[in-house]
């Protein structure tokens, strides 16, 4: 089999219903690429985890929070989508009951949550995979 430098990693997608429409969890990159873009919470997987092990560890590292459901979305792996090198991310998507508290950590410089009708620029292509989430999450939900 051929040696491949192919690179994975894991994004969470986590909406919240706050009646006054619907938000996301976002976080502000820290370093590049994309230094102080906004973008979906995630990281690389590490050797020994399963895919959704990782992405609750990025999302707890990179936010403080911890979320106990959630659900793969597709896989992501388009080349030139990180400009770093050849990466697949596999996103889950989840959601919150109540605005839980949040704090930017390890490689996150800030961690907000967004109305999904004012959300900023987004790194990577990251836009993309939160709308397919909220195609999902939405559809999952009627």
């Amino acid at each position: 089999m051929p040696k491949q430098n192919i690179a994975v990693t894991t994004d969470c997608v986590i909406f919240l219903n706050e009646g006054e429409g619907f938000k996301v969890l976002l976080v502000q990159r820290n370093s590049d690429p994309y230094r102080g873009k906004w973008a979906l919470p995630g990281g690389f997987l590490e050797e020994e985890e399963t895919l959704e092990a990782g992405a609750k560890r990025e999302l707890q590292e990179e936010t403080g929070l911890k979320i106990k459901n959630l659900r793969q979305l597709r896989a992501f792996g388009k080349p030139g989508r990180d400009p770093r090198g050849r990466t697949i991310s596999i996103p889950f998507f989840g959601e919150v009951t109540s605005e839980e508290k949040v704090k930017g950590a390890d490689d996150a410089a800030d961690a907000q949550w967004f109305y999904l009708k004012e959300l900023p620029d987004l790194a990577f292509d990251h836009a993309e995979i939160l709308q397919e989430a909220r195609n999902k999450y939405f559809s999952v939900k009627e």
